[in-house]
């Protein structure tokens, strides 16, 4: 039976470094921590690569790995993100890595997502829609 995990992410640092550019587009990577409250609790260090159209249009992929509990069970796992980002909002889906669940996690499986709105600094109400085998 499947569960569906809510609550929030709460942005902690955001380091991003540019590595090239060309003709006003440029890629980047990011280095990200949040912390995780609700149905997750702990924290999550991740990964991006963004590329630039502008500074209003984004296209980013990423992974991401949370130390904590999900619905009670402890462990860790990853998460592959991809998103887009306008000039309103930063728009992710997720999906667990399979294979990446540890401790009470082991067998872990889902997809989810966020929406970040600009005036919320990064935070955003999360979903992830999970089985544990």
């Amino acid at each position: 039976m499947g569960h569906q995990a809510t609550g929030t992410r709460v942005l902690k640092s955001w380091d991003e470094k540019d590595f090239t550019e060309a003709d006003g587009r440029k890629l980047t990577s990011s280095a990200i921590s949040y912390s995780y409250t609700g149905d997750i609790e702990g924290d999550g260090v991740q990964q991006y690569v963004m590329f630039y159209r502008s500074e209003e249009s984004t296209t980013f992929v990423g992974l991401e790995q949370i130390v904590g509990r999900v619905g009670g069970r402890s462990g860790s796992f990853a998460l592959q993100h991809t998103g887009e980002l306008t000039g309103e909002a930063a728009e992710v889906t997720w999906s667990v890595v399979p294979g990446s669940g540890t401790g009470e996690l082991a067998g872990l499986t889902g997809t989810g997502g966020f929406t970040a709105m600009h005036e919320e600094a990064g935070n955003a109400t999360y979903r992830l829609d999970y089985t544990v085998e």
